[in-house]
């Protein structure tokens, strides 16, 4: 499908992920016209920023995209990156989806007017799904070191890397999964830790993932915690769903040869420097692990089923004296697993709070007509994944309908407008 210069539609989507696909569903359901724009082409991001071994943390069965579950024959495995870019496609040919793709929007004007590179379109409108991974977070401390360096989305295998050893910094999900990788490889690693929880993979004869959908903890909104803020920005739990799924302990690697250090805290050319903090670090990491464990535990005893007794974890390595420099003399390559930022530079409408971050209440923000999808912990933990963002996707539509009919909503209320 093409943009035709100057067209007006009653919704644009900007974004042809899986939150942008999943909004498209719900719109040609209601038989509401609309066009999906994507810079790249469906499963762009999957396709082009992840390294060729990556593979889904949560089981196939979670992939539940509107009236596109997964039907393929290992529900309980986990889909690796080119399986996950041919469930997108296939998605996107599952039903007549009015796609754009090489088309980036480049402007977006209160109105709402859209600049794209391939002319200007305008809305009634506009669903922003542009997803959580667009500007690579690299610290500036990394103009100090004159070593080869790239970011966790630029990491593709470790034949790809200069000879030498390597440097991860980062233990979210993307930081040990890519250690990982290239410690079977059999490079040597030096792992720069924060302060990322871990969880098991398996525990008491399930996935640890099938006993908290059963507890229905993937079903509760942001706005039944505590502290909803600190929930939403919350770094993932690390785990791998790679050869069937296992732990990744940092420990073990660390008897197998893997280096730990704790958080970097400076850098000049010759030299890392590193915060005395890399027991503490291991040890919340798996006090978080552990107290998930405790969380099943008490479940299985209230609802009185029959599960399997495990044993808990014992750690299996200590630091006994922890190293807080690295010589990057014999160093082939950093690798920066330090995250991403937002790049929301081109929407020019009113919606953003002091950290930039769009102000909205599941999806829905205070200027009407404009929404966004796909954002983590929108309003549950599935918000930006594939086994939450179909119910987002059902709920900014019905409040576009909603608008269409002359209904309002903002901050949660909704008024008519005679």
């Amino acid at each position: 499908m093409q943009l035709t210069d100057g067209a007006h539609l009653p919704v644009v989507v900007v974004g042809g992920g899986q939150a942008g696909l999943a909004t498209s569903r719900h719109l040609v359901a209601q038989g509401l016209d609309h066009l999906v724009l994507e810079a790249d082409r469906v499963a762009g991001e999957w396709r082009n920023r992840r390294w060729d071994s990556f593979c889904l943390v949560t089981p196939n069965w979670q992939c539940r995209l509107p009236a596109f579950p997964y039907d393929g024959p290992d529900p309980d495995g986990f889909m690796v990156r080119d399986e996950i870019v041919a469930y997108l496609e296939a998605y996107s040919r599952s039903y007549d989806v009015p796609l754009v793709e090489g088309v980036r929007a480049t402007r977006l004007e209160a109105g709402y007017r859209i600049a794209t590179s391939a002319g200007t379109v305008t809305a009634d409108q506009v669903v922003v799904a542009t997803g959580p991974y667009q500007r690579p977070r690299i610290p500036r401390l990394a103009e100090r070191i004159d070593v080869p360096q790239l970011h966790s989305s630029q990491y593709k295998n470790p034949g790809q890397l200069p000879p030498g050893e390597v440097v991860v910094v980062g233990t979210g999900q993307s930081g040990c999964q890519i250690a990982e990788d290239l410690h079977l490889a059999g490079r040597t690693v030096h792992l720069v830790t924060g302060s990322a929880p871990r969880v098991a993979r398996f525990y008491r004869g399930l996935d640890v993932v099938a006993w908290l959908d059963r507890m229905g903890y993937y079903r509760k909104g942001i706005d039944e915690f505590d502290d909803a803020e600190a929930v939403r920005f919350r770094v993932n739990h690390y785990v791998t769903g790679r050869d069937g799924g296992r732990d990744i302990d940092l420990r073990k690697f660390a008897l197998e040869g893997m280096r730990l250090y704790g958080r970097l805290v400076d850098a000049d050319q010759a030299t890392l420097r590193f915060a005395a903090d890399l027991k503490e670090n291991l040890d919340h990491a798996d006090a978080v692990s552990e107290g998930i464990k405790d969380t099943i535990d008490a479940y299985i005893a209230a609802q009185r089923i029959e599960a399997p007794e495990e044993p808990r974890y014992h750690p299996v390595w200590e630091p006994a004296d922890p190293s807080e420099t690295l010589s990057l003399q014999g160093i082939g390559a950093i690798i920066w697993s330090t995250g991403f930022r937002r790049d929301d530079s081109w929407i020019h409408v009113p919606v953003f709070d002091g950290r930039g971050y769009p102000t909205h209440r599941r999806g829905v923000t205070s200027v009407p007509g404009l929404y966004f999808i796909g954002l983590p912990w929108q309003h549950t933990w599935g918000s930006g994944r594939f086994g939450g963002v179909a119910d987002d996707a059902q709920y900014v539509v019905e409040r576009i309908v909603e608008q269409r009919a002359g209904v309002h909503w903002i901050a949660g209320k909704h008024r008519t407008v005679a």
